[in-house]
């Protein structure tokens, strides 16, 4: 550990910061996708038009239809594709036509496709499968706890695993695919060459860059300060976002009212 800030032997599930991850199955096993197929896998998107575009196309890929994602309905008016977590389920379902295994219920943690998330994170991790927690998450598959500290060895060593580099080279060419212009992870991407980063839910940020992992959460869950957070922790290894350094707080009529920074301590 080089640096640490708060208590890193914090536990918490990684929730769609483990996307990444989730995605090693499928390039193992699936040759046939390009950089947006893998990117939109390990997106928690915003379903817009280029996002939705994508998930469109690996769905088609797969094969399968709309109607057999299991991550629920999200958007006006509700649909399955919209769920930010689509491009995800999309990938699960190409690993199961990949490896001949049914489709149904592969969220559920008994399934095949579970039990090679499971398999991956352990391996990742460096623990054994049982030595890991696990929960439900938000769009319905099985998510994954460990201490922050273990969730920063994970993304350090992420291209070393198999499929790794495969997964960052796609997330790094696609980096508006992943969240959208504002979000904390693909701004770090675009402002870090060589750095991957992944949101999660309840104020997680994992990413990596130059055999360097991390791992930041906001305490109350609330990811407004990841943002600021994200710049001051970087900011100690020498590495500079400007756009993260503060969240500006409008009004109702576009008058800058206030802002939201760390206090440098």
């Amino acid at each position: 550990m080089i640096a640490e800030a708060g208590d890193p032997s914090l536990v918490c599930f990684m929730r769609s910061s483990s996307k990444p991850l989730q995605a090693l199955p499928l390039v193992r096993a699936r040759a046939d996708l390009d950089d947006a197929d893998v990117a939109i896998a390990s997106a928690s998107h915003l379903a817009d038009a280029a996002q939705l575009g994508a998930v469109r196309a690996l769905l088609a890929k797969a094969p399968a239809s709309e109607d057999e994602l299991e991550c629920g309905a999200e958007g006006t008016p509700p649909r399955k594709l919209h769920h930010n977590c689509s491009g995800k389920h999309a990938g699960m379902l190409a690993l199961c036509r990949a490896q001949g295994w049914r489709s149904e219920g592969y969220r559920l943690e008994g399934h095949r496709v579970q039990r090679a998330m499971h398999a991956v994170h352990a391996d990742a991790a460096d623990v054994d499968e049982d030595e890991l927690p696990t929960g439900v998450d938000g769009c319905g598959v099985v998510t994954f706890a460990m201490p922050l500290e273990r969730m920063a060895f994970v993304f350090s060593r992420f291209e070393e695993l198999e499929g790794g580099t495969r997964v960052a080279d796609a997330m790094r060419a696609h980096p508006e695919l992943i969240r959208g212009p504002k979000g904390t992870d693909t701004i770090v991407m675009k402002s870090l060459p060589g750095w991957i980063a992944k949101g999660g839910a309840e104020g997680l940020l994992c990413a990596a860059g130059g055999g360097i992992g991390i791992a930041l959460k906001s305490e109350d869950g609330n990811g407004r300060a990841l943002g600021p957070a994200v710049h001051a922790f970087l900011s100690t290894l020498g590495l500079d976002i400007p756009a993260l350094a503060a969240v500006t707080v409008d009004n109702s009529r576009g008058e800058r009212v206030g802002e939201l920074v760390a206090d440098g301590t």
